[in-house]
């Protein structure tokens, strides 16, 4: 018994065994993240951002319930819709800055990317570069500020639907509704009247095989649709305009006070 005791101890051996890991040189996890940024952005470094304000991009195809080609470069709603509750919720989080460059796409996924935006309790701007086309418009107007570049182009139609089609009243009833949705939320988030939107969404001289409007840079300020023509500098330094007033909305219900300069 004593013997058997001695051959088998109770607990392996420890630390002597297993000398202490070397510690990982710096420089090698810098080489590391540097290599991540070439990879996933083309650049070498990323530069800070301010900790209050969020950027959120929409680009190319919002896509809804069916995923897009893979071919398709596309903004998925699973994942900005997690990121508005975040800036929702995070109180460092101080305003939002939304950056559209998108061809549209699934109009529940747009509608629904789109009320959310509409719905925070934060400042927030939009930027349309490049493109709002379709659902992006009700995107771009969500905000608290539009603003659009001056070779930006917005393109206003009516909804398509694809696969199946039945040829019965019931669908156009429902290709109405569907309609009235985005008309209902433009007319509200913009000031662009619901009798101009319609005239725009059906013409038939602009397109050459399509129905609808195309609005460049200043003609889609003129006609209320977004609020002014700027790039990065005027959206930015709008979000922060919002940004300081919200601060001083929030002292005065708090009962304090501020000195604006």
């Amino acid at each position: 018994m004593y013997q058997n005791e001695e051959k088998t101890p109770a607990t392996p051996p420890a630390a002597p065994s297993q000398p202490d890991a070397p510690v990982t040189p710096q420089p090698k996890l810098k080489l590391k993240s540097t290599l991540e940024h070439v990879k996933h952005v083309g650049t070498h470094n990323i530069p800070d951002m301010p900790g209050n304000i969020h950027y959120l991009t929409i680009i190319g195809h919002i896509e809804g319930h069916m995923v897009a080609p893979p071919q398709n470069k596309s903004t998925k709603y699973e994942h900005i819709i997690p990121q508005l509750i975040a800036v929702e919720e995070n109180p460092r989080i101080e305003g939002l800055l939304t950056i559209l460059n998108t061809v549209g796409g699934d109009v529940e996924a747009g509608l629904a990317i789109a009320e959310m935006i509409a719905s925070l309790s934060k400042p927030t701007v939009s930027l349309v570069l490049g493109g709002g086309h379709s659902i992006g418009v009700p995107l771009a107007t969500a905000s608290n500020y539009s603003f659009i570049a001056p070779t930006a182009t917005m393109t206003i139609h009516p909804i398509r639907m694809n696969g199946l089609v039945i040829g019965v009243p019931q669908t156009f009833k429902y290709f109405q509704k569907m309609q009235d949705r985005i008309i209902q939320f433009v007319t509200r988030t913009s000031k662009m009247s619901r009798d101009v939107l319609i005239r725009l969404m059906n013409e038939t001289d602009e397109i050459a095989n399509d129905i609808g409007t195309i609005l460049i840079g200043k003609e889609a300020v003129a006609l209320g649709l977004i609020d002014e023509v700027g790039g990065i500098k005027e959206a930015m330094k709008k979000l922060e305009q919002l940004i300081e007033a919200n601060r001083s909305k929030k002292l005065e219900l708090e009962g304090g006070s501020v000195n604006l300069q």
